[in-house]
Formats: structure tokens, C-alpha cells, sequence
């Protein structure tokens, strides 16, 4: 069939297919008058639908020339046509590369379509889905153009059906439709909070996993309300942009639309998924008897809807009609009167926005009051008592039988009792410690001995109830993480973990503090997937007491949060800081809880790579603190380091040592040292010592800060790890090959047994360096490939990181002879490092070096100035230093043969230079001694 042909029945098709069979019949006739061989073309394909179940499985039109089943667009191959519309083809694809596998939704804009403005449509659908990230949200995951021009999108396969034929073949529960039409309206909330207007939900566009959780998808129309962009509401061939069925009044006025058009989209969708019917019946099915209903049309209430269905039915059918009645009898009142109020013809009139539509949802699963209906005294009471049914009828019990309320009265009074002797307990338990702590007079009690007192007074009094026992166990347990004693908390916490996963009279704050400690240990202890699945059963716990236990939930979501980061669900993690800092900022009390969420925010920025982002975020977090817990906070340690590290990747070593110091000071002052956020910042330091050539100062750090980690986190560690791969590095700075590669080995076996595979490519990298420096450039290849495989995978293929990876595949494939991958690999090198870091960043210069000294070598006078011009950029750091020593050393290399006796006296100039700015030596400095040796 032509295409244009099918493009002008495809839409008319569709509709016929939602008609039942009489309406369908009187469809049939009005177009027969209007075009009698269009009419008898679609009759003729209504039969084949009839008559075989494949019908459709294909395209009934071939693919536009040049986008074929096995099509390669940009790295994805075409597997078979999901379908199309009027602005583009969606195709199944898979990556084509081999990078990774992996199935994902493309839509391309149709071949060779000029129209400009669904080009403009397609270019804004990116940015769109650019700025959304939901889990509800079919995700944005690449984006391009093809060889021929035409852009292309990538999009996270959903493979699901609409969610109104999900629940309609299941059978859904009225409750459970509800619950996923909460995750739909979250979708759209996000999408709001965007400032994007979706202006086309319908069913076909939310899919339900076999899961049974939402996706929203087709941003095809979608409106960027901060933008001045023209929206197209027609297509080319002038049909509607929109789905005239789910439409909202103003949109077929051709009014501005708003996040309100959305709201009365989702009215009809919920209408749909609660009657399995549309709100309209109409005599005659046409677009224009479609537009009348919306725009004049008061739609029946939705039990009303399903009644009649029950008339309808035949009464054979006794069951479907006894489910259909009990369906009815949920919808009256409060359900009918929310999808009304999204339904109303002015917009001012439905719900102010999706939140609030979802908030009256949330209200009326809780049995309270909704705003969708009158306020009345009588219907307020009405719900009041419904929701406290069983608390109303112990009242009257008691007010009737006067000994069950003193009996009441007199239980409560014990409890209190009960509680305040519990306090009074767990307060002369911990004074008599002290107390009883021996020393001599004037001199300081050690902690660690006043917990081991405690530990065996706790051990010695065996009929302490359980709760009390498990909050003290509790207490003692934080102390020791405090002192990075792990393995006494570890006791602590099995002996607490055994009382509250026991006991039956826990309450739920003890429980939820519990799990934070335990989950805690567990990520110290490197263990995040272990924390994760001891969490994650209580996250409905602490989500439904987060109101009456805000502490004990924002600690619990924060925690699960640091756990899903540490096992890369960066996502999930995100979720909850959010929503742990939500809690903790209408909890005034708690500003230490919010520069920690607000610190564990930045984190996530820096793990994908927006370090402006994740600077920001830092400086906000330690302004705040300065501002309300002042400037010697123990929070300060870990901001100040973290900050110090982001320095250090940009180059900016003075400032960052400056962080780094100023972190290790307080920590001595506040804790002498001995805590983690001090070993890590004294660890930062010592980096920042290697990258100095202060190699004697960094290795005795770092040998310490080894038997402290070691010590309390087990020889398996991730920590442990990257400990090792930095004595390995300074060992190799220094020149002792023989301690670099045992330590680089040992950190790359224990990475490799853990998931963080960023790690595992960092130890790949650092080993595979000292290897080419040793000159075993042959073993370095495989561990460099490696490597840039796991950092593409990770950080995408164009990150500056894998630069720096290319720039080391550079310089071994150089040495193994193979000049041709050499020049491609300086090539990537160049473009990825200077469009990341920027061109002036000591990495890009780097590997611009690299690559004009392979060119200087085959005679390009051009890479001889451009290395000279190398050696003299601005810059104080020590970086810069190294890179330009290496490009004066790289230039007076090409002149050695042509005049000998100068160069070697220009190279013991640059030597002497160099050694008083490196005493201990260093790799550049071996580097260019090299140079002189050969030079001679």
C-alpha cells in the first residue's frame, strides 16, 4: 500500500476499532458518502481483522528506502518496526557496537520528511526527555543524527501494554488501579516541576510492565512552558497534534494550554480505568459529535457509568454483574466527584495541578476528607468516624461501662511509668559508669575503656528488659562506629539485631534505628548490597511513621540512600536524600541532618561527572554550616575533603591542598585523627603530596592511614584497595617498580571481587601505567582495554575520563609499533580531554603534547611550535609544572641530532630546574633524564 494512502486511513482505522459494532455500522455509512472507495478500503481491512489475529503484526507499508531491519543508526542496528505516526517511525534496535547489550525504543523522524515543523517538534522532544528523570519515565538514554541527516532519539524499551487494557485483562482491583494511577501522576508532577506540559495522555501512551509499574511515554507534543518556541498543533496533513478522544476543552479551542489541560487528560484516563468505558456516548461517532460532547457535554458519574453497564450486560453473565455492582459501590461518592472535578469544563473549576488531584486521591485511600466534594459538617463527621470506627466504639464502650475507662486510665499511667523508669535506668546506668571509672586524679578517662565497662555491665545484668537491652546495645554501637571500631559494633549489633527481629513489643523507632546502625556497619564494612536487602524490606515502615518519627526516618532513608549510591543506583539513591531531606528541613532541630543530605546530593553530582554541579552543592552545604553549627563541626571534615579531591580531578592543586590541610587540622583538633572522615582527608592529602613530589611524606601517610583501614575494615576492603593502589603509585613515582606493581595488583584482585567497576578501571589504568613505564608495554595492552571498556560503560563514551584512557593507549600502542592506532587513540585523546576539562587543564594539555611529539617525530615542524607553545602556558600548579617540563624536554629532543652540545646543556638547565622543584625525583623528572641520556 502506498504510504501516503495508509497515513490517511491509519488514524480513521483506529477510531473505527474503538466503536462498538452499531456505531461503527452508521461510522461506515457517513464515510461512504463523504469517499466510497476510502469506506470500502477500510471495511476490507476491518474484515481481516476479524478473520486473522496476526493482523497488523507487520507494517502494512513498507519502510521508506534506506531504513530497513538491519539498518546501522549511529551505534544501533534496526530490529523490526514498532510503529509509526505522523512525525516519525519507532523502531526496536539493539546496540550494534558490542559495547554492551541492550534493547531500546529509536525513533527516527521520518525519511526524508522536510517539514520544519515536525523537525522542530522532534529537536524539542529532546530536550524534553532531556530534562526528565523518573522512574515512571520511559528515559532519554542517547541521541543523534544519521549519516543522511535524519536525528534520531533512544529510549528506554518498555515492554508493556496500555494501562487500560492491562487492568481490563487482569481484573484489576479498583485499589490497585488507583495505585499505579499514582505512579502516572507522580510521572507527570516531575514533567511539571520541569516546566514540560505532556498535552497527550491517553493509554496507549502509559504502559504497564509485566511488573505492573508505569511508564509515561511519547513527549511528541509536549509543551516547554519556559520557552518561546512556537508549538505546533497540526501536523502536515493537518490532522490534530493531540488525541481528540483525551483532549481537554481548551485544546480544541485552540486556547493556551497549561498544566491544567494534563490534569483533565489524566480525568479521562481515570475515568477510563475505573469503568472501563470513556466519559461520552454518543449518537453519531465523528470528530465533530467528539468535540460537541468535550466542549457542551456534561459527562455521567463514573458509578453511574458502571451501573448501566450492569443493565446492559446480559444477564446471564450473574458474577460479572455482581463485581460490577461492588465496583459501583466504590465509586459513589467520594471517586466520582475527584474524576468529575478533573473533568470540568473550565479549567479554573478542576484541580489547581496534579499534585493536588493526587493528594485527594491519597486522601481518600486514608478515609479522609476530600476537596473534590462540599465540606459539609455531616459528611466530615461521616468520614471521621469511618476512618476512627473502632476508636469511637471503645470511647462509648468506656463512657458506658465506667470500670473499663479507670482500667484504661490506670494501664496508661503504668506505661508511663514503665517509660519514665526505663529513661531513669538507661541515665544511672551510663552515670554509674563514669562513676566508676578508675584513674588517677586529673587525668583523662579513655572512652574506649569506659565502653568496654559499659559492654561488660550491659553483659553482667541478664534480667534487663528487651527494649531496654536493645536501645542500650544501640548506644554503645554508635560509640564504637564513631571510633572506627567496627569490629566491637559488629558484636553490639548482632546482639541488637537478635533482640529486635525477636521481640514482639519493639517499637517501630527502634526497629527503624536498628537497621540504620546495621545498614551502616554493612556499607563500612563495603557490604552495600547486603545493606540494601536488610533495609529495603522496612522502607513502608518508615514511609508510613516518617510523620510521628521524622529522626529515626530521615536517618533510615539516608542511609538506604548511601547504600543504593555505593552499589551505583544512583537514581534510587537520589530518591532518598530527597526525601530524607524534605523531612529534616520541617524538622528545625536538625541542621546536621541537612548538610549531610545536602553533602550526599553534591556526592551524587560528582559521581557522574558535573563537577560545577557538585562544587556548588558543597560550598552551599558548608555555608550552611557555618551558618548554623559554626565552622568547627565535625560535618566540616568530610565537605572540606570531598571538596579537596573535586580540586585535585580539575587541577587546581593549591586550593585543593588547602582544603585537604584545613580537614586534617580539625579533625586532629576535634577527634586527635583516629576517626574515618580524618583518615580519608589525611589519605586526600597524601594524593595531593604524590602529585607535589613529596613521595617520602605521602608513603608514610599512607602506610599509616594502611594499618588503621586494615585494621578495622578486613584486608578485603574496597578501602583497603585503594590504599594499596596508592602506595603503588608513589612507589612507582619513586622509581621502585618492585613495591609499585605488587601494590597495584593486590588493589585490582580485591576490586575486581566488588561491583564498583569505576575503581576496577582506575587500578586497571594505574597498573597498566607503571607496565609501560617498566616497558612492559605488551602486558599493559589488555589491562588498558579493559579498562576503557569498563569507563565507557559506566561514564559514556564521550567522557573526559575515557580520554585519558585513549591517552594512555596512545602512548603504549607508540611503543608496540603500531603508529596507526597510536595517532587514533592521541586522536580521541585530544577531542574527549578538551571538550571535558577544558583546553587549558593540565589532562588536555597532556595529550595534546603526546600527540604533537609523535607528529614532531615524523618531521611536522608545526608540532615542534605547537609543543613550544606547550611549554609556556600559564599556571602555578604542579601539574602544569610537569606538563611543561615535558614539552621544553620534548622540543629540545628534535634538535639533539642538529646541534648536540647546545640541547644537552638547554636539558641540564631544564634538570636542574627540576630537581630543585622534585627533590625525591619522579616519573617526569626519570623522563626527561631519559631524554639527556639519549641526547648524549
Amino acid at each position: 500500500m502506498d504510504p501516503e494512502r495508509w497515513q490517511r486511513l491509519s488514524p480513521l482505522l483506529d477510531a473505527l476499532f474503538e466503536l462498538p459494532p452499531e456505531a461503527r455500522a452508521e461510522r461506515l455509512r457517513e464515510l461512504r458518502d463523504e469517499d466510497a472507495e476510502l469506506t470500502g478500503e477500510l471495511e476490507a481491512l476491518i474484515a481481516l481483522e476479524e478473520e486473522r489475529t496476526d493482523f497488523l503484526a507487520e507494517p502494512i507499508t513498507p519502510p521508506r528506502p534506506g531504513v530497513q531491519p538491519g539498518t546501522v543508526v549511529g551505534p544501533y542496528r534496526l530490529d523490526r518496526l514498532l510503529g509509526e505516526g505522523g512525525m516519525g517511525q519507532v523502531w526496536l534496535a539493539s546496540r550494534a557496537d558490542g559495547l554492551y547489550q541492550r534493547r531500546v525504543a529509536l525513533k527516527l523522524l521520518r525519511p526524508g520528511l522536510t517539514d520544519t515543523n515536525l523537525r522542530i517538534r522532534f529537536t524539542r522532544e529532546r530536550q524534553i526527555l532531556a530534562r526528565l528523570a523518573h522512574p515512571h519515565i520511559a528515559r532519554l538514554l542517547d541521541a543523534g543524527v544519521t549519516a543522511e541527516g535524519v536525528p534520531y532519539l533512544a529510549l528506554e524499551y518498555v515492554d508493556g501494554e496500555p494501562i487500560t487494557d492491562y487492568c481490563r485483562a487482569l481484573d484489576t482491583p479498583v485499589a490497585q488501579r488507583l495505585r499505579m494511577f499514582q505512579q502516572v501522576c507522580d510521572a507527570v508532577s516531575h514533567a511539571h516541576a520541569n516546566l514540560i506540559v505532556h498535552r497527550d495522555l491517553k493509554p496507549s501512551n502509559i504502559l504497564v510492565t509485566p511488573a505492573g509499574e508505569v511508564r509515561l511515554l511519547d513527549f511528541g507534543i509536549a509543551k516547554l512552558l519556559d520557552t518561546e518556541v512556537p508549538v505546533v498543533e497540526q501536523t502536515r496533513t493537518g490532522v490534530r497534534a493531540f488525541t481528540l478522544h483525551y483532549a481537554a476543552p481548551e485544546q480544541i479551542r485552540g486556547e493556551p494550554v497549561t498544566t491544567m489541560t494534563d490534569v483533565y487528560s489524566l480525568g479521562v484516563v481515570l475515568y477510563e480505568l475505573l469503568t472501563d468505558r470513556k466519559p461520552y456516548k454518543l449518537k453519531r461517532e465523528s470528530d465533530a459529535a467528539w468535540e460537541d460532547a468535550i466542549l457542551f457535554n456534561d459527562p455521567p458519574r463514573p458509578s453511574q457509568k458502571v451501573l448501566r453497564r450492569v443493565e446492559s450486560d446480559t444477564a446471564e453473565d450473574q458474577t460479572h454483574g455482581a463485581e460490577l455492582r461492588r465496583r459501583a459501590r466504590v465509586l459513589v461518592g467520594d471517586l466520582d466527584n475527584i474524576v468529575l472535578k478533573t473533568l470540568s469544563k473550565q479549567p479554573e473549576q478542576r484541580y489547581p495541578s496534579v499534585e493536588a488531584l493526587a493528594l485527594d486521591l491519597r486522601r481518600y485511600e486514608e478515609g479522609r476528607p476530600v476537596l473534590a466534594r462540599p465540606q459539609g459538617v455531616g459528611y466530615r463527621f461521616g468520614k471521621f468516624f469511618a476512618r476512627h470506627r473502632w476508636t469511637i466504639a471503645t470511647a462509648t464502650m468506656v463512657v458506658v461501662v465506667l470500670s473499663l475507662s479507670i482500667g484504661l486510665v490506670a494501664w496508661q499511667a503504668r506505661q508511663a511509668l514503665a517509660e519514665a523508669a526505663r529513661a531513669q535506668a538507661m541515665q544511672d546506668f551510663m552515670v554509674g559508669i563514669f562513676e566508676q571509672a578508675g584513674g588517677a586524679p586529673g587525668q583523662a578517662v579513655d572512652l574506649r575503656s569506659l565502653l568496654a565497662a559499659a559492654e561488660a555491665r550491659e553483659r553482667a545484668e541478664p534480667d534487663r528488659q528487651p527494649r531496654a537491652r536493645a536501645e542500650l546495645l544501640g548506644l554503645l554501637a554508635r560509640l564504637r562506629l564513631g571510633l572506627g571500631d567496627y569490629q566491637e559494633a559488629t558484636a553490639l549489633l548482632v546482639r541488637q539485631g537478635a533482640i529486635v527481629d525477636n521481640a514482639r513489643d519493639i517499637p517501630d523507632s527502634l526497629l527503624l534505628e536498628s537497621l540504620t546502625l546495621r545498614g551502616q556497619l554493612l556499607a563500612l564494612q563495603g557490604q552495600a548490597r547486603g545493606c540494601i536487602e536488610l533495609m529495603q524490606p522496612a522502607l513502608d515502615v518508615a514511609r508510613n511513621e516518617q510523620a510521628q518519627l521524622p529522626p529515626q526516618s530521615s536517618q533510615f532513608y539516608s542511609q538506604l540512600g548511601r547504600c543504593r549510591r555505593a552499589a551505583g543506583e544512583r537514581q534510587g539513591a537520589r530518591q532518598m536524600f530527597e526525601r530524607s531531606l524534605a523531612i529534616r528541613r520541617e524538622t528545625p532541630s536538625d541542621d546536621a541532618g541537612i548538610v549531610e543530605n545536602m553533602t550526599d546530593l553534591a556526592t551524587l553530582q560528582a559521581d557522574v561527572g558535573d563537577s560545577a554541579a557538585a562544587m556548588r552543592g558543597y560550598d552551599e552545604a558548608l555555608a550552611y554550616l557555618d551558618r548554623r553549627l559554626g565552622t568547627g563541626h565535625r560535618l566540616a571534615v568530610d565537605i572540606l575533603r570531598q571538596r579537596c579531591a573535586l580540586l585535585r580531578t580539575q587541577g587546581e592543586a593549591v586550593a585543593a591542598e588547602s582544603d585537604c590541610q584545613t580537614a586534617v587540622t580539625l579533625s586532629q583538633r576535634l577527634h586527635g585523627g583516629d576517626t574515618r572522615a580524618g583518615i580519608d582527608a589525611r589519605r586526600q592529602l597524601a594524593a595531593l603530596h604524590v602529585d607535589q613530589g613529596r613521595y617520602g611524606q605521602a608513603q608514610q601517610e599512607f602506610t599509616q592511614t594502611q594499618a588503621w583501614l586494615s585494621a578495622r575494615l578486613g584486608p578485603e576492603h574496597p578501602d583497603v584497595a585503594r590504599n594499596y593502589n596508592s602506595l603503588g603509585i608513589t612507589a612507582w613515582e619513586r622509581g621502585d617498580f618492585a613495591a609499585a606493581l605488587p601494590a597495584l595488583a593486590h588493589a585490582v584482585a580485591i576490586w575486581r571481587k566488588g561491583t564498583d567497576h569505576r575503581l576496577l578501571a582506575a587500578g586497571l589504568f594505574n597498573q597498566a601505567m607503571v607496565l609501560h613505564d617498566a616497558g612492559r608495554d605488551a602486558e599493559a595492552l589488555p589491562l588498558l582495554e579493559e579498562a576503557r571498556r569498563l569507563r565507557i560503560e559506566h561514564f559514556g563514551a564521550q567522557h573526559e575520563i575515557v580520554g585519558d584512557t585513549e591517552w594512555m593507549l596512545g602512548l603504549v600502542t607508540a611503543a608496540l609499533g603500531d603508529t596507526a592506532r597510536s595517532r587514533a587513540a592521541f586522536g580521541a585523546a585530544v577531542a574527549l580531554t578538551r571538550n571535558g576539562y577544558g583546553p587549558a587543564h593540565p589532562h588536555a594539555l597532556r595529550a595534546e603534547l603526546s600527540q604533537a611529539r609523535q607528529f614532531a617525530r615524523a618531521g611536522d615542524a608545526g608540532a615542534v611550535r605547537r609543543m613550544a607553545e606547550i611549554g609556556n602556558v600559564p599556571g602555578t600548579d604542579s601539574e602544569r609544572d610537569k606538563v611543561r617540563w615535558l614539552a621544553r624536554a620534548y622540543v629540545a629532543e628534535t634538535r639533539c641530532r642538529d646541534e648536540p652540545a647546545a640541547t644537552q646543556t638547554e636539558l641540564d638547565a631544564l634538570l636542574r630546574r627540576m630537581q630543585a622543584a622534585l627533590p625525591e625525583g619522579g616519573a617526569v623528572l626519570r623522563e626527561v633524564q631519559a631524554i639527556r641520556t639519549a641526547c648524549r
